[in-house]
């Protein structure tokens, strides 16, 4: 009994080539490719996220006070890079079981940014001048290390939550009350919040990061359908030429590692300013060179490393709203991955289970130190529609890279020496396609309707209005109860919560039809029809036989996150050895070829 995912025709594939042909998969989610394809796969999946990965902690390192500190950066990196590789590992052998990649999340970056914006965590000033900063003092240590430690312990309570609602089953009543005019105004604010990180990384040199940005755009937008010709060899054509389409694979690595060249020159010949106080300055690849030589070759990893966490109701509360968010992307993102990976739509207790492991991977991130949570990564998603190669096992090998690359620490310090101006034109990029794709989830709802135009345009203007005045005001609220001013000033100064409340709140009260709403479209596209079929068993149960032992007691089935029991078609079905063999389908793409579109 030998089920073809790849053939079957009631999930279609994102069209990402010109040509038809590409829409078939190479390996299906269950498929085992050949172990050097696995790799070489597993680590484009790794430059893919890479730009949302390490992004993170260099935004966290303005709140944390960390700007001239490259040492510690690397630090983070290297921590984010091994807690999102131990993420990865877990979420596809005992979490959601699709080929997706965990990683930071922007969702909790708005709510740590807003916590560390309070009064009492206002940076000193002494530590924005780059000459007075001593990195090694026990003064400025304890400075960075108080305001991490208080990030650690509001994220590792804050994913408890998330770990009860995945494991209860209670995302499904989530999502019942969650519709497109929700989910719009949280994700857009997401971006629209971090304007001023990118125009402070970006100002810094206009020239450069407009230069990055360009050539991102060039990459991913223009030349995306463009195929380059690379040599190949195969036992069959012998040396021939293949058409890969580079720039669609790797338009952001492309584009900052061209801008960083570009910087390394202009330093090499002093064309950039070398005074600390002229325009330009900080485009220079040779400020944290000592990094390099400093960051040692090994470094693991561990919770606790900055301390004992510390807990504020405020911290913990504005992280909530941070989960919730992540919660309902992430949902989305399990049903895109299966339509891309060849599998039928995830069922309830394997949607269940990654939300859970997901909180779980959010508990990790937040024990081991990296200032954030864990997430699904949609780029990566993404990436499984461009090379056709759906197999999970590709992913386990993405995240063995990752906690690899973690335990290196001179990959996290390489990392810190993209000048900022690079830095900055990525984010012009990377946080303008987030809040596009919260606006994309308006698709679903009827924009003709003048009572959802209201509800967006309120919940987005008062996302942007009310944050904005409160951190210009931050004395304004005083209730006379100093933790309630603090839950206040978190939740009241992060745009995605204000938003997002708005429009939760407005959407359920204001009369219209489920049609009006979008209900009905987003509840189509997240339907799982085939969630009791044989497929969905192969694909989302548990490994090691768990799936048998836990559907063989009666009371276990009932538990929201286990597997249901096994459809009788398995009864006296012979099982296809074949199928966990390294193969490759009659006309499909051909190893070599999939190998040297990531070459690179």
């Amino acid at each position: 009994c030998k089920t073809d995912f790849c053939s079957m025709p009631s999930f279609k594939e994102l069209d990402s080539s010109v040509d038809g042909d590409n829409n078939k998969l190479a390996y299906c989610v269950t498929d085992v490719p050949p172990w050097y394809l696995c790799i070489i796969l597993g680590i484009q999946h790794c430059l893919t996220a890479f730009g949302g990965i390490i992004a993170i902690p260099l935004i966290l390192s303005q709140g944390l006070c960390l700007q001239h500190d490259g040492l510690t950066q690397s630090h983070l990196i290297s921590t984010i890079f091994f807690v999102s590789g131990v993420c990865t590992l877990l979420q596809v052998t005992f979490g959601i079981r699709l080929p997706i990649l965990q990683g930071g999340t922007f969702t909790l970056l708005a709510p740590s940014m807003a916590m560390l914006s309070m009064p009492e965590w206002t940076c000193p000033a002494w530590t924005q001048n780059a000459s007075l900063v001593n990195t090694t003092s026990t003064e400025f240590t304890d400075v960075w290390q108080s305001r991490m430690r208080a990030l650690q312990g509001s994220i590792m309570v804050g994913s408890l939550f998330q770990v009860f609602v995945g494991f209860s089953g209670l995302i499904g009543l989530f999502m019942r009350f969650i519709g497109p005019l929700t989910i719009a105004p949280t994700i857009s604010l997401i971006g629209l919040s971090l304007f001023d990180s990118a125009g402070t990384s970006a100002g810094n040199h206009w020239g450069i990061s407009t230069m990055t940005t360009a050539l991102i755009i060039l990459f991913s937008q223009y030349l995306r359908h463009i195929p380059v010709p690379f040599p190949t060899y195969s036992k069959d054509k012998k040396l021939h030429t293949s058409r890969v389409y580079v720039f669609q694979i790797l338009p952001v690595l492309l584009g900052i590692t061209l801008s960083w060249l570009i910087c390394y020159i202009l330093t090499t010949y002093n064309v950039l300013p070398a005074e600390p106080d002229r325009y330009g300055y900080l485009a220079r690849t040779d400020l944290k060179g000592d990094v390099m030589s400093q960051a040692p070759w090994f470094i693991v990893p561990y919770p606790g490393q900055w301390g004992m966490p510390t807990v504020s109701l405020a911290g913990v509360v504005g992280i909530l709203a941070g989960v919730i968010s992540s919660m309902i992307e992430s949902v989305g993102d399990y049903h895109a991955c299966a339509r891309l990976s060849g599998a039928p739509p995830p069922p309830k207790h394997a949607i269940n289970r990654g939300i859970g492991i997901e909180g779980i991977g959010c508990l990790l991130a937040g024990a081991w130190g990296t200032g954030n949570g864990t997430t699904s990564y949609s780029e990566n998603v993404g990436a499984l529609g461009i090379t056709k190669v759906g197999s999970r096992m590709v992913i386990v090998a993405s995240g063995v890279l990752m906690v690899v690359m973690g335990v290196f620490g001179k990959v996290g310090a390489i990392f810190t020496t993209i000048p900022s101006p690079v830095v900055g034109g990525m984010f012009m990029v990377m946080f303008g396609v987030i809040s596009a794709a919260g606006v994309s989830n308006l698709q679903y709802a009827d924009m003709n309707s003048s009572r959802n135009i209201f509800i967006f345009g309120f919940s987005m203007f008062s996302g942007l209005v009310i944050p904005n005045w409160i951190l210009k005001n931050p004395k304004a609220i005083a209730t006379g109860v100093v933790e309630l001013d603090q839950v206040l000033q978190v939740l009241l100064t992060t745009s995605m919560f204000v938003g997002g409340f708005f429009g939760f709140i407005l959407d359920n009260t204001i009369p219209g039809s489920k049609h009006e709403r979008g209900i009905l479209a987003w509840n189509k596209a997240h339907e799982d029809d085939f969630s009791n079929t044989l497929e969905s068993g192969e694909v989302y149960s548990l490994p090691l036989g768990i799936s048998s032992y836990l559907s063989s007691s009666s009371w276990l089935r009932y538990i929201p996150f286990c597997p249901p029991g096994v459809p009788s078609s398995v009864e006296g079905c012979e099982t296809d050895t074949n199928s966990l063999e390294p193969k490759q389908p009659l006309g499909q793409p051909e190893p070599a070829q999939i190998i040297v579109g990531v070459a690179l």
